[in-house]
């Protein structure tokens, strides 16, 4: 891979520490319940024989994984890859049509809850090189067994985010969510949605300044929202309803998710790539 520029390097270097931080937050919350569970860290590399039809060149990442009392499964990954687009994939990226070369870095978050009175969470923040550049990102809260008060507290914690940014923000980036994590095929939202966006460009300072907001928002409220909750009792009947919540997730996922997609047709690490999927799910 190419040697990175001062901006690329500036942004693999932010998703590595906030990846740090929030692994650290994470494990504190294992430890308040009882739990010694850890992050475990595996490194992996991207090279020419794993970029499959979809992209060439090299780079890679680290997945970080824990599984606890608390967070049933939890994987916190940042990778940095680059190289060339197959021309079949180039043609659907921005900037990528006549030169197919990228570079992509980013931090991308998944958690499944054992209680099921815990929302599950998505975050992911990335930056992304062709011949234009830009960040996208966000973060949406999927309950099983939702409760509005968690909801308006993460909804208003992201909003303040994007207030101190752009009064326009939050307005478009709730209703992009809304619109994205939706499940044509039954009708139904993924979860109780946060914020979408992508192709910030333009303005490296202000979207990078934006983006790292958007990181310290989630750091900031999803511990939360899990302390209050984690120690809820639960029936079989809720723990049934989680099960069947979660293939509701899996079927975005694997269906529709654009993360996934850009993973797997730019050679990335499978099991990183996957790391979305619950460990558990059911389909009646």
């Amino acid at each position: 891979m190419k040697p990175l520029d001062d901006q690329q390097q500036a942004a693999r270097d932010w998703f590595e520490g906030l990846r740090g931080r929030i692994c650290a937050a994470f494990e504190e919350i294992e430890r308040q319940s009882g739990s010694d569970a850890a992050f475990a860290y595996l490194p992996w590399e991207r090279t020419d024989s794993s970029g499959g039809p979809g992209a060439r060149d090299g780079g890679g990442g680290v997945r970080g994984h824990m599984a606890g009392k608390v967070f049933e499964k939890v994987g916190v990954n940042v990778s940095t890859v680059g190289g060339a687009f197959s021309p079949e994939f180039a043609a659907t990226i921005p900037g990528a049509e006549e030169d197919p070369s990228f570079f992509a870095t980013g931090l991308s978050l998944v958690a499944h809850m054992a209680n099921p009175h815990v929302p599950a969470v998505h975050m992911n923040t990335r930056f992304i090189t062709t011949t234009r550049r830009w960040f996208g990102g966000g973060a949406d809260l999927n309950p099983a067994i939702p409760y509005q008060d968690d909801t308006d507290a993460f909804h208003a914690r992201l909003r303040a985010a994007c207030a101190a940014h752009d009064p326009t923000f939050y307005p478009r980036f709730s209703k992009w969510a809304d619109e994205y994590f939706w499940l044509p095929h039954r009708e139904v939202a993924r979860g109780v949605g946060g914020i979408f966006y992508d192709h910030l460009e333009g303005h490296f300072d202000a979207h990078f300044a934006f983006t790292r907001d958007v990181g310290e928002a989630f750091l900031d409220i999803f511990p939360t929202i899990v302390r209050k909750r984690m120690a809820t009792p639960f029936t079989d009947e809720d723990m049934q309803r989680l099960l069947e919540f979660r293939g509701r997730y899996v079927e975005f996922n694997l269906l529709y998710d654009r993360g996934t997609l850009f993973g797997l047709k730019t050679g990335g690490n499978i099991e990183a790539v996957l790391m979305s999927l619950p460990p558990l799910a059911k389909w009646a």
